[in-house]
């Protein structure tokens, strides 16, 4: 049966992105002389065969190009929509169409991305759009509200050895634990990628 999981870069205090100096969306950087999260994305010599441009090192190039190949869909929040410039239209994924959670009109949605009120509903989309394939979920708020929801089956921490010390964070507050089992840890360089399987 098809999953919904999120895979993202994050920091080992556990932000997904930094903070930013003047509130201009700077995804991904902290501050001062803090490295890119996403810098392992183009920092090997092993070309993804599902993103064009991205040169990883092989085992990131294993883990990422293997986790890109299952997704048919992707959710993301309506604040991961805006600090990633609504992907130019587009989605965060060559191939996948993007639902967008958000209570509010959002203007200028391209023709891949459809807007959904409620992650129920944007994920329930997404899967019926993806087919036999798996759903991506993107942002930290749609996450957790997934989690909370009881949608998640697994999660992916590409965690990147960097203390940022502020930013937005991958997990918000739950109300309850979730149990997790961790199915793989894979080694790379400037980062280290955690497969977790959610236990319901």
């Amino acid at each position: 049966m098809p999953k919904v999981f999120s895979a993202l870069a994050v920091s080992v205090d556990g932000f997904i992105s930094g903070r930013t100096p003047a509130g201009e969306p700077e995804f991904g950087r902290g501050l001062g002389d803090a490295p890119m999260l996403f810098d392992w994305y183009f920092t090997g010599d092993t070309p993804s065969r599902e993103f064009d441009g991205f040169k990883l090192s092989a085992p990131s190039a294993r883990v990422f190009d293997a986790l890109a190949a299952r997704v048919g869909a992707s959710v993301a929040g309506r604040t991961t929509y805006e600090h990633s410039s609504g992907w130019s239209g587009g989605s965060p994924h060559p191939t996948a169409p993007l639902f967008v959670v958000s209570h509010r009109p959002v203007p200028g949605l391209g023709a891949s991305q459809t807007l959904a009120a409620g992650i129920e509903d944007a994920v329930a989309a997404a899967r019926e759009a993806a087919g036999a394939k798996d759903v991506a979920l993107m942002g930290g708020g749609v996450v957790t509200a997934a989690l909370e929801a009881g949608l998640v089956d697994e999660l992916v921490l590409h965690q990147v050895p960097v203390l940022l010390g502020g930013g937005h964070r991958y997990f918000r507050e739950l109300p309850r634990h979730v149990r997790l089992r961790l199915l793989e840890i894979v080694p790379a360089d400037g980062v280290t990628h955690l497969h977790y399987e959610v236990i319901r």
